[in-house]
C-alpha cells in the first residue's frame, strides 16, 4: 500500500512575554535554571509556520534520519506541539521524538473516492484530560474532503482553585506514569489564557470570530462522548470565573455517530480501535494522543462512507439543556 506524502500540520506559535525557551523531555536539567530570559512576542501575536516551511524544515534543514527510524513510530515532542521545543536541530532527540503531527494520520489515496460529501468542512478532534480541573486541551484539525490534518492545537492546563502541593501530586499520579510530568510543569498555562490562545487559532483558520460570536464556521468538535462540551467545559469555566464561549454549543459524539453508522455499539475509543482493527497508537489516557487516535477511528469512518454529523446541541436560551439529535445513542 502506498501513501501519499502529506504536508506537516501547521503549528501556531503562541508565547507570552514572560516565558522562558524550554528544553526537551529528555534533559535532566531544568531549562529554565539553564536559560537566561529571552524576549518573546506578546500573547495575541502569532508567528505561524506554514505547511510548505514546516515540511522544508521535516526535510532539509533537519538531519536525515535512517529509513528505519522514519518508518517506525514515535511519540511526539509535547514542547513542539505547544511551541517551545529548543532542539529541532538535535540528531539525537529527533531519533527519540516525533515533529510531525500527521506523520501517523496520513490517508490511504486509494480511499479518497469513498468519502462521501460532509455537511462541514473541518472536524475538530478534542479530547480533555483532567478530573477535578482540565488538565490538557488538544485539538487536531481534520479536512473532511481528504481527511488530511491540516493543523493541531496543544496546551497543558495549569488548575487554579488548587494548591501546588495538590497539583504535584495530582500531575504525578496524572503524567508521571507517562514521563511526561516535567514538559507538564514546565509548560502548563492557566485555562483563561488556553481559551485566549485557541480563539486565536480559530479565527486564524477563519473558523470562528470574536466580534461575530456565534457557532463555530463550517466546522464542529468531535469527541468520544459527551463529557467533554457537556460537563467539563462548563464545569472548567464556571471555576475559571468566565463565560461558556458560544462555539462550544454544539459537537459530534464519535460514539453515537459510530453508533448509528456501523449499527453496533461501541462504549469508547479502544473498543471502537479494536473492532475497526487500528492498532491503538501512544499512551491511553494522554490527551494528545487520545485525540490522534479518536482522529483515526474518524478518518476510517469517513473512509467507509459515513456522513458524520452534529450529534448534540445545547439550547442557546438555556445553555445548561443540552439536545440530542440521534434517536439510537450510546447513553
Amino acid at each position: 500500500m502506498v501513501f501519499p506524502r502529506i504536508p506537516l500540520a501547521r503549528v501556531s506559535h503562541l508565547h507570552s512575554t514572560t516565558l522562558f525557551p524550554f528544553l526537551p523531555l529528555l534533559l535532566s536539567s531544568s531549562p529554565m535554571a539553564s536559560r537566561s530570559l529571552l524576549p518573546f512576542p506578546s500573547l495575541t501575536s502569532i508567528a505561524t509556520v506554514s505547511a510548505a516551511q514546516s515540511q522544508d524544515l521535516s526535510t532539509s534543514s533537519l538531519p536525515s534520519p535512517s529509513h528505519k527510524a522514519e518508518n517506525r513510530w514515535k511519540p511526539m515532542c509535547l514542547y513542539f506541539t505547544q511551541g517551545k521545543c529548543t532542539m529541532i536541530d538535535d540528531p539525537m532527540h529527533l531519533e527519540k521524538f516525533n515533529h510531525n503531527c500527521s506523520w501517523d494520520l496520513q490517508v490511504d489515496a486509494a480511499l479518497l473516492n469513498r468519502i462521501r460529501p460532509q455537511n462541514l468542512d473541518y472536524f475538530l478532534v478534542l479530547d480533555l484530560e483532567g478530573k477535578i480541573e482540565i488538565l490538557e486541551f488538544p485539538v487536531v484539525m481534520i479536512d473532511a474532503k481528504n481527511m488530511e490534518v491540516v493543523d493541531f492545537f496543544h496546551r497543558f492546563v495549569r488548575p487554579s482553585q488548587m494548591s501546588e502541593q495538590k497539583i504535584n501530586e495530582y500531575i504525578e499520579g496524572k503524567y508521571g506514569k507517562f514521563g511526561v510530568d516535567r514538559v507538564w510543569h514546565d509548560t502548563a498555562i492557566p485555562f483563561t489564557d488556553v481559551v485566549h490562545q485557541f480563539e486565536a487559532w480559530l479565527a486564524e483558520h477563519q473558523l470562528w470570530q470574536r466580534e461575530l460570536g456565534g457557532s463555530l464556521n463550517r466546522a464542529a468538535f468531535v469527541t468520544c462522548g459527551n463529557w467533554d462540551l457537556k460537563t467539563k467545559v462548563p464545569q472548567q469555566c464556571k471555576v475559571s470565573s468566565m463565560r461558556l464561549p458560544s462555539y462550544f454549543m454544539e459537537w459530534i459524539n464519535l460514539k453515537d455517530a459510530y453508533l448509528n453508522f456501523y449499527k453496533r455499539r461501541a462504549t469508547g475509543m479502544v473498543t471502537m480501535m479494536k473492532e475497526l482493527r487500528l492498532p491503538l497508537l501512544g499512551s491511553h489516557h494522554l490527551g494528545l494522543d487520545d485525540t490522534k487516535n479518536i482522529s483515526r477511528v474518524l478518518q476510517r469512518m469517513l473512509a467507509d462512507g459515513a456522513v458524520v454529523q452534529i450529534t448534540a446541541r445545547r439550547n442557546p436560551n438555556i445553555p445548561e439543556e443540552v439536545n440530542f439529535l440521534f434517536k439510537d445513542r450510546i447513553r
